[in-house]
This record gives structure tokens, C-alpha cells and sequence, in this order.
């Protein structure tokens, strides 16, 4: 930027108070200006900016389907109703703009769950951020780009019709009582989008779960196939191919295993997320799943439900994907990745399963995890450091 601005943030400027989120902008908008010259100096050309687009770029595909799935899940109830048209100022936007409600029309469908990601995505977005630019200046550190991050993974998991006012409150719990009060990005031990998620299902159970609050249409319920296959009273609506491409009432991200399985490759081929923690935890929500088979129920109908069903259903490809991989509270070491994936895998069966009051789990499942993970690094250092002074002492006796 130019001097003259850019010395009004300095040490000794007029707004220094407000250097850091001069700096945010700055860094954000323009290349820095010091540079590494000598080649010997470059490791490395990921830092947390290039990882934290690239998460960005990943969700990409999860992004589309919350727009278009929470379009043509409105359009189908409204159709289902014979509605001419949207209620309050969405409707209007829809008519001015000449899209319509017409469930087989892409645009349709795109713009009018757009409609509803977009405001939620952008109060989470503004109070995610205000809240980042306090603590940088409080503390005096550079902002960072980790709230971009944060504030679309939990806009992603929320129903369309959430009101704003608990979206901003959701995302305020997060950021704060998540990730600051532990020292800011890098030093949480939670994962701050799901803290703030985990506080809205348990303050405001009405507006987070059941079977009216996935579909944005008012008056209009219908469940989750996730809640159909644990309600006996209720009948399976979606096919296996539906759920995995995301074409099912959900939180508005989180219903297209598909978009997610694409978001997956873009994070494991740049080396951004570890791919043995999605691997465990497919792999541990694998053998409870087989087992639960095995053992079965005649009251309980979770017990039959396949491995390759739990992975189209609720939040398990969003949570292993996205959430389950946070480089800062997921485990670090390599074998504990495994095991830690192995944990988070097997409790979201365990909970899905044995829980009949919370059809869900992966969300409870990967906080669960998080707990445990420096516990699963610290066994496995210990083991290494074990082995290293056991080589060294055999070595010195030779």
C-alpha cells in the first residue's frame, strides 16, 4: 500500500492500535514486499495463507451443493404445496430476478439457495471476523486467515432456516471460547467451528435438529434419511445414489459425500490434510458398522445399517473430510493419526447406533477426539523416544 497510509499504522502512528487488521488487509490484497532471495532459504512454498485457500478451494464443490441442494429441496416443497412462489423478500428476489421455483431448473435452484447460504455465510463471515480483528489488536499479532476457514465450515453445517441472530451467536462461541481464549490459531485444542456448532444443537435443540428445520420452507417437515433409517415409525425416502450425491434434506453442505470425496483429493494431493486420518476413520466407522451387522437387533433398526450407507448419511464425509483433519487439533504423530481416526470413526457408529435420542454423532465424535488426540501423540512420542534410547544403549554396549 502506499507510504504515507502505511506509515499511520506504524509503531509510531496515528491508528497503531489498529495495525493488525491493516495488516490483514495488506497481506491479503498485495504480495508481501521483502521476499527470500537465496534459494537455500526456501523449504517450503505452503504457509498457513496458501493452506487456508486451498481448504477454501476444497470446499468448493460442498459449497455448489449448499447452494443447489438447498434450492431444490425448497422448490420440491414448495411445488408439493402448489406455492406460485417463495414467501417474504427471498420470493420477491426470485421474481424480480426471473428464476422462478421450478425444481428442475438449475439456476432456479442455485439462486435460491443462495439465498439462504449466502446471509448465514456472511453474519458468520463478519462476527467470525470482528471477533478475530478484537483479539489481534488486544493482543497486538498479525489477524489471521484461519476465520475464513472456520466461518464457511460452520455456515456449512447449519440448516438453511437457521435464524441469523443464532448463527452470529454460534460462530461468537467458537472463535472465542474455541480457539482465543486458548491463545488464538495453533493453540486450541477444539476444533472452533464445531465447538460453535456443538453450542447451538445444545442451547437451541429446536431450530438444530428434527425433521422441520432441513428443508427452507415454513410449515413444510421432512426428515433426514439418517432420522428415517433410526425412527422405526418412518420409511426410508432417499435412494443410496441420492444420499451420496446429495440430493437429500441435511445441514446445507454437508449432503453430498461426492462434493466432499472431491474436496478430499484437492486437500490429500497438496498435502494440506492427513490421509490416514480419513482412512482411519473410515476404517474404524467400517468394522463397528460390520459388527453391529453381525450382532443385529430386532428393535433396533441402526444395527443394520451397511457401511456404505453411514457414509452417505449426516455429516460423516464433511466431518472426516473437513473437520476430523484440522492440522491443529487433530493428532500429529503418523501412527496416531490412525488410531485417532480409528476413534472418531468408531464412536460416530457407536453413537448413531446405541444413542436413540441422537441420530448424528460424527460432530460429538471428532470433539471426542480432539480430547484424546494429545493423549494419542504423547503414547506414541513415548514409544519412539523408548526405542531410540533402547538402539542407542545397545549400540554403545557393542
Amino acid at each position: 500500500m502506499n507510504k504515507k497510509f502505511s506509515s499511520l499504522f506504524a509503531n509510531d502512528g496515528k491508528w497503531r492500535r489498529f495495525q493488525p487488521l491493516y495488516q490483514a488487509i495488506d497481506y491479503f490484497l498485495y504480495t508481501p514486499g521483502t521476499v527470500t532471495r537465496g534459494a537455500p532459504h526456501v523449504r517450503d512454498g505452503m504457509d498457513l495463507k496458501r493452506l487456508m485457500i486451498t481448504v477454501i478451494v476444497a470446499l468448493i464443490p460442498a459449497v455448489v451443493m449448499a447452494f443447489y441442494n438447498t434450492g431444490l429441496q425448497a422448490n420440491l416443497a414448495l411445488q408439493s404445496q402448489d406455492a406460485a412462489q417463495a414467501s417474504g423478500w427471498r420470493g420477491v428476489l426470485l421474481t424480480v430476478l426471473g428464476a422462478g421455483i421450478e425444481p428442475s431448473s438449475a439456476l432456479s435452484n442455485l439462486i435460491h439457495g443462495g439465498l439462504y447460504f449466502l446471509p448465514l455465510y456472511f453474519v458468520t463471515l463478519i462476527v467470525g471476523g470482528c471477533w478475530e480483528i478484537l483479539f489481534a489488536c488486544v493482543r497486538k499479532q498479525a489477524v489471521n486467515e484461519g476465520f475464513l476457514v472456520t466461518s464457511l465450515l460452520f455456515a456449512l453445517t447449519l440448516p438453511p432456516d437457521l435464524p441469523w441472530w443464532q448463527a452470529a451467536l454460534g460462530i461468537s462461541f467458537g472463535v472465542v471460547i474455541g480457539k482465543e481464549i486458548y491463545g488464538g490459531v495453533g493453540m486450541n485444542i477444539l476444533n472452533p467451528a464445531l465447538v460453535g456448532r456443538c453450542f447451538l444443537f445444545f442451547s437451541y435443540p429446536r431450530e438444530m435438529t428434527g425433521n422441520s428445520v432441513w428443508v427452507a420452507v415454513d410449515g413444510y417437515s421432512r426428515a433426514t434419511p439418517l432420522a428415517e433409517w433410526a425412527d422405526p415409525g418412518l420409511t426410508l425416502s432417499a435412494s443410496w445414489s441420492d444420499a451420496f450425491l446429495g440430493f437429500i434434506p441435511g445441514s446445507m453442505g454437508e449432503t453430498s459425500t461426492l462434493a466432499c470425496l472431491i474436496g478430499a483429493v484437492i486437500l490429500i494431493i497438496t498435502q494440506v490434510a492427513s490421509w490416514r486420518v480419513m482412512a482411519g476413520v473410515a476404517l474404524g466407522m467400517t468394522i463397528l458398522a460390520l459388527l453391529f451387522n453381525w450382532a443385529g437387533s430386532a428393535t433396533n433398526a441402526m444395527f443394520q445399517v451397511t457401511p456404505l450407507w453411514h457414509l452417505v448419511l449426516g455429516g460423516f464425509a464433511f466431518g472426516a473430510v473437513f473437520m476430523a483433519t484440522d492440522p491443529v487439533s487433530s493428532a500429529h504423530t503418523r501412527a496416531g493419526q490412525y488410531v485417532y481416526g480409528l476413534l472418531i470413526g468408531a464412536l460416530t457408529v457407536l453413537v448413531r447406533v446405541i444413542n436413540p435420542g441422537f441420530a448424528e454423532g460424527i460432530m460429538l465424535a471428532i470433539l471426542f477426539g480432539n480430547i484424546f488426540a494429545p493423549t494419542i501423540d504423547r503414547f506414541f512420542l513415548d514409544r519412539h523416544i523408548e526405542r531410540r534410547r533402547r538402539r542407542l544403549t545397545s549400540d554403545a554396549e557393542r
